[in-house]
């Protein structure tokens, strides 16, 4: 698929298709419970999918114009909501093939009160030797608060973007039940300017 140009491809995707495949990823996740690490999908225009590889078409979604396609497996060591997984997007980068991608990652959402502190246990550890993100992560984790949460964030190419974030079952809740995805235009700025920034140095092909 080296003739194939994911960046002219995406000024032609509608605004329906990138919060179909958030939703698309959230199915895909879901059934597999929650603690999951982070993962990644690429975002290929499932068009270029069905011509290049005509055998897939029946695995392909009726109607969908992209396809999300799952990477390898990311480091052991990166974590949902830390800053090393913001880092680690730093050194990829996509093929021209590719339209978008997509992360989801579990972090931990707490109450606007919690944020003193988290303040405080960040400036206590400033004066030590621990990094700060380990820091708040530890204090988030024993806040008493907690809720767990999935976070799904798509870009695509042109510049768009969007974000979902689906909260755990509480103890008093189904914890079968599908969980509702809440939308947000400032859900997580830095993960999508991550996001737009693998797009900067684009190789041929996919």
């Amino acid at each position: 698929m080296s003739d194939f140009d994911g960046t002219a491809h995406s000024a032609r995707i509608s605004g329906d298709a990138l919060p179909r495949c958030v939703q698309e990823v959230a199915d895909h996740v879901t059934p597999d419970g929650w603690g999951q690490p982070p993962r990644m999908f690429a975002l290929v225009p499932t068009a270029a999918i069905a011509a290049a590889e005509p055998h897939l078409l029946d695995q392909l979604e009726a109607g969908s114009e992209l396809t999300p396609i799952e990477q390898h497996p990311l480091p052991d060591d990166l974590h949902g909501g830390s800053a090393a997984l913001e880092e680690y997007l730093g050194t990829t980068s996509w093929s021209s093939g590719v339209a978008g991608c997509l992360v989801v990652q579990e972090i931990l959402v707490l109450p606007p009160t919690a944020e003193d502190e988290l303040d405080r246990a960040v400036s206590a550890a400033l004066s030590g030797d621990n990094a700060a993100d380990d820091v708040v992560r530890a204090a988030a984790g024993a806040h008493p608060d907690r809720r767990a949460a999935r976070l799904i964030v798509a870009v695509l190419r042109d510049g768009r973007s969007e974000c979902a974030l689906a909260l755990a079952p509480e103890d008093d809740e189904d914890p079968f039940a599908e969980p509702e995805l809440r939308t947000g235009d400032n859900l997580a700025p830095g993960l999508v300017h991550a996001l737009h920034a693998t797009f900067e140095d684009t190789d041929d092909g996919w």
